[in-house]
């Protein structure tokens, strides 16, 4: 696949552009409300079946899982069907997924949110590799778009959760089932998306070289970056599954404990669309993923130190200004530290095969640790730790460098 066949096409007519623009937008809208919709009503769900904490952590987990298992996968299906098609696919399984879970039945519920966490991985694995095939020299920005537009959702899907469940009567079935809604609209676009892409010539919708996926495993610059996204996912779906019920010790009600998980969101916006555009203008990332990495460190030491509320509050949002930021600088550099369109999409699937199996442990060894200690003390000191050493992984992912350089160097 040539530089310039990639340049002519994101520089085709506007009205491809913004259809592309528009459709990578609200898949990013997608990418996490049938997630951060079930931790405000985690509590309603385990009362309600009769789970433990650490088994209610288990419907936060099990679509981390489903992106360990569908990850490695989603790069091959990428590679054979192209990019345009498997995304369409993992939005038919987003779709089916939210469907299922919405049927109140313990096994409907696990298996739905597995096939919601298949669906999900599909895209997360296969956007950053669209992105740079499509915007070779917008990587950013673009990845600033979607990152944005999944925060922006992500917080939404938070704060309307315990008034969709409670005070519009939904109960928790439909109150995670109206995000079938947006997945529908984002079926239908990416629908047209695929059929404009097939009256492109059809070696421009696959990818090529896939065989170096084998070689991305002894490369130690892919490691970083996939110990640096597993990390910052640990503690983001720990935040997404736990964290109302972290405030609710501080005293906050459980309905606005679930509008502080929303706030926690809406405040890592700017942080979201701001860490890829610096990435993005600088050699090397090291000093951006320490800044972003230490607020999420800071925030969540801040709250085991409790104080007055302005003070929670203050903690509260270095947490959202972190996790925001880590988590697009994760994505940045999926596609900065991969040379080619193809290594982007190995690269990714690796990093979120890998690192969503970390980061699945998360909600599990929350919960169990809060089941043991009674107490939130042990597991804010557990996220503290996985923060620094998720810092330095970082660290290393930031170099100047793209994965298989090292090996490449060696052989010379």
């Amino acid at each position: 696949m040539s530089a310039m066949r990639l340049i002519e096409w994101s520089k085709q007519t506007p009205k491809r552009r913004i259809l592309l623009i528009t459709a990578i937008i609200i898949i990013g809208f997608n990418l996490r409300p049938a997630i951060t919709s079930v931790g405000p009503v985690l509590g309603l769900i385990r009362d309600d079946i009769g789970l433990s904490n650490w088994s209610a952590g288990l419907i936060t987990s099990l679509p981390l899982l489903a992106f360990a298992i569908t990850s490695p996968i989603a790069a091959k299906l990428g590679a054979r069907l192209g990019n345009m098609s498997a995304v369409l696919i993992g939005l038919g399984f987003l779709l089916g997924g939210i469907i299922t879970r919405s049927i109140p039945f313990t096994f409907t519920l696990f298996a739905g949110t597995f096939v919601v966490g298949v669906g999900i991985a599909i895209m997360n694995v296969l956007l950053p590799a669209v992105v740079k095939e499509k915007f070779p020299y917008k990587v950013g920005g673009m990845t600033s778009v979607y990152t944005t537009s999944m925060a922006v959702m992500a917080a939404t899907a938070s704060g309307l959760s315990i008034p969709l469940a409670k005070g519009s009567g939904f109960g928790w079935e439909l109150s995670l089932g109206t995000w079938a809604i947006l997945a529908v609209a984002g079926f239908m676009i990416w629908y047209k998306v695929v059929q404009v892409a097939k009256t492109l010539p059809q070696d421009e919708l696959k990818l090529k070289g896939v065989h170096t996926g084998k070689r991305m495993w002894g490369s130690s610059l892919a490691w970083q970056v996939t110990l640096f996204m597993g990390l910052q996912s640990f503690v983001y779906y720990t935040i997404v599954s736990w964290f109302p019920e972290m405030l609710q010790d501080f005293g906050f009600s459980a309905s606005t404990a679930g509008w502080m998980l929303s706030y926690v969101q809406f405040v890592s916006i700017p942080s979201t669309f701001l860490a890829p555009i610096l990435a993005e203008r600088y050699s090397h990332q090291k000093g951006i993923v320490l800044v972003f990495s230490g607020c999420t460190t800071v925030g969540f030491l801040g709250l085991l130190a409790g104080g007055p509320a302005p003070l929670i509050f203050l903690w509260i949002t270095l947490v959202g200004i972190g996790a925001g930021a880590t988590i697009s600088l994760s994505l940045t550099l999926l596609s900065l530290r991969a040379a080619t369109t193809a290594q982007a999409a190995q690269l990714s699937g690796m990093a979120q095969s890998v690192g969503y199996v970390l980061a699945a442990f998360g909600p599990m060894v929350i919960g169990l640790l809060y089941d043991i200690t009674h107490t939130w003390q042990a597991p804010i000191l557990t996220i503290v730790a996985v923060g620094i050493i998720m810092s330095l992984a970082g660290y290393g992912a930031g170099r100047d460098k793209y994965v298989l350089e090292e090996e490449a160097a060696e052989k010379a």
